[in-house]
């Protein structure tokens, strides 16, 4: 006769463990996709301000850029006129200086802008030398050493982008994809402002 008590026993302790379990599951379920809304909530958050600042980033006076939606980059819109081989901004008119500044300082004033909306914000500002295609072995070299001469240029102009802009050279020399059909227009820059994602407040 005892031995239909102990069967008895167990299957109601093994009840009682297996309905434990499935309440210790549905806790953990039940916070999981708390967890992950309240993430996704977040980021949602996260990408609506990044756009917002875009598109803030996006409208640089258009006097001296063009914005290209498909690169997602500044045209400087001045035109530069190097001698052959050349990258020193001395070397060329001071009327086009002029306009550099200008441009130095119209960035200057954008960044400055969203920065009092969005103060925890830091962004990479990377300047683009190019160059055109005439036969010059070194414009891969020559292009970055442009955009070098074009940001110490403005350094010395008393542009001054902040401490929470980051400056980053680069030259792409007579190739890459955004180019200009009319060959000479290449010898320019392109400016590209990147706000950093990881620096965004997530609260």
């Amino acid at each position: 006769m005892s031995k239909p008590k102990k069967e008895s026993f167990f299957w109601t302790s093994y009840s009682d463990l297996m309905t434990s379990l499935f309440f210790v599951m549905l806790v953990l379920f039940v916070l999981t996709i708390a967890l992950l809304h309240r993430r996704m909530v977040a980021t949602q958050a996260q990408l609506d301000k990044i756009q917002e600042i875009e598109k803030a980033v996006n409208q640089i006076d258009s006097t001296y850029f063009e914005y290209n939606k498909t690169y997602k980059k500044h045209i400087l819109k001045i035109d530069v006129k190097f001698p052959t081989g050349l990258s020193d901004i001395g070397d060329i008119v001071y009327q086009t200086r002029i306009k550099f500044k200008e441009a130095g300082n119209a960035i200057n004033r954008s960044i400055r802008e969203i920065s009092r909306e969005h103060p925890e914000i830091q962004y990479l500002l990377v300047i683009e030398g190019q160059a055109s295609n005439d036969g010059f072995l070194g414009n891969d070299e020559l292009s970055y050493n442009r955009a070098l001469a074009l940001r110490r240029f403005w350094e010395e102009s008393g542009v001054d982008f902040g401490k929470s802009c980051e400056v980053l050279i680069a030259g792409s020399g007579a190739k890459g994809l955004m180019r200009d059909p009319v060959e000479w227009k290449n010898q320019r820059f392109l400016i590209h402002i990147i706000p950093k994602p990881g620096i965004i407040d997530r609260k």
